[in-house]
């Protein structure tokens, strides 16, 4: 499979992000472009450039979109998504980072191990929606989609 290059989001209509939001953001960042998989079916008998890609994110009027472009910088594929199906996933794992965040400035390494793994489950739950609503346009493994889930969180909730 082929590989994101490059990912941005496009968060200019955003409120800026709390330092916990940005460093989540900046940690599934790092991470997808450290390790990913990423690659884009061939559709209608239509050519599709190989990658490595690079990839924005944004929300608009309401979808997320994927704008994906060969490193060259040709348009390779632009798919939109309804937010509705991560909308109470997201809202689940904002609410347990938070949980998350206090825990570990105050509670007993048990405590924040317990919440740490709701969390996690959360997060897979995410990345299995996310699987399901990119199948046929982008085919992705499932650390790639717990990276990008990340990612549309701090879009879908815009710090």
């Amino acid at each position: 499979m082929s590989r994101i290059s490059k990912i941005e989001i496009d968060d200019r209509n955003l409120p800026p992000p709390t330092p916990e939001i940005e460093q989540e953001r900046k940690v599934a960042m790092f991470d997808l472009l450290e390790e990913n998989s990423f690659d884009l079916p061939k559709r209608d008998d239509r050519d599709v450039p190989e990658g490595p890609f690079e990839v924005e994110l944004s929300i608009r009027e309401k979808r997320l979109v994927f704008d994906v472009a060969s490193e060259g910088g040709d348009k390779a594929a632009e798919f939109h998504l309804s937010l509705s199906p991560f909308r109470q996933v997201v809202k689940d794992y904002w609410a347990i980072c938070k949980s998350y965040f206090d825990a570990v400035k105050t509670m007993p390494p048990s405590q924040i191990e317990t919440i740490d793994m709701a969390r996690r489950g959360i997060h897979n739950e995410g990345a299995r929606i996310l699987g399901e609503r990119l199948e046929g346009k982008a085919d992705v493994d499932h650390d790639t989609a717990r990276r990008l889930f990340t990612l549309i969180c701090v879009l879908h909730f815009g710090g």
